[in-house]
């Protein structure tokens, strides 16, 4: 997404090589405890009963949660105010103290505070619960089904990189990406391992193009770019 936002010095497709998927990483949909809503379906139905009156923190401009939050306001069909903060950490403390109504955020910093009560999670933007959260539910279940919006990681190599050096280094990140306390840590960061067929150059490729494909018209429509 980033290359649909910022002035970049290179191409991201054409400049690099594909090595291997590593993980996913969906965001929670939160908002502060006072919302009087108690699952997604009644909090589209409270922005709809006073569009544009509720604000919605992003980390930045073109952030992720930014994004997530354009993409929100066309599926559900609601209007509200965008707050772009200078990163998460504040965005989310302003959540918790309620000086701002909902925003959307990655599990491994949001979910110490749903956890503590401090705010609700109203669902995970993934076809599939979150292992460390399982009693989140995701969009499809919540009632907002097609609202997926993840972001991922991925080893890429220079362009001409020679094939047998991607190849070696494909199959020392899926050896990495086998161990247990690996996957262990992925898990507690709240992130999602690509299953081990996916984990290969063709099937970054794809997902790379049908992200470029998807997002930066959604982009470009809003007429998001960095300040």
């Amino acid at each position: 997404m980033d290359a649909a936002i910022y002035t970049l010095h290179y191409d991201v497709v054409k400049d690099f090589e594909p090595i291997a998927l590593l993980a996913k990483n969906p965001v929670l949909f939160l908002a502060k405890n006072a919302v009087p809503a108690n699952d997604l379906t009644g909090l589209i139905a409270w922005l709809k009963v006073s569009p544009d009156k509720a604000l919605f923190g992003t980390a930045s401009v073109g952030s992720p949660p930014h994004i997530a939050g354009v993409l929100f306001q066309q599926i559900a069909g609601t209007r509200f105010q965008f707050v772009h903060y200078r990163g998460g950490a504040p965005m989310l403390q302003d959540l918790v103290a309620g000086h701002i109504d909902i925003d959307a955020d990655a599990p491994v910093t949001a979910l110490p505070h749903v956890r503590a009560g401090s705010i609700k999670a109203f669902a995970v933007t993934a076809r599939s619960r979150l292992p460390s959260a399982p009693d989140i539910p995701t969009v499809d279940e919540a009632g907002l089904p097609g609202f997926y919006f993840t972001s991922w990681f991925a080893f890429f190599a220079p362009k001409g990189t020679p094939k047998p050096i991607i190849d070696k280094l494909n199959a020392a990140t899926v050896g990495a990406l086998a161990a247990p306390e690996v996957r262990a840590r992925f898990g507690d960061l709240g992130l999602d391992l690509y299953p081990r067929e996916e984990q290969t150059p063709e099937a970054l490729t794809a997902v790379q193009k049908a992200d470029i494909e998807k997002w930066w018209p959604i982009i470009k429509a809003a007429g998001i770019k960095a300040e």
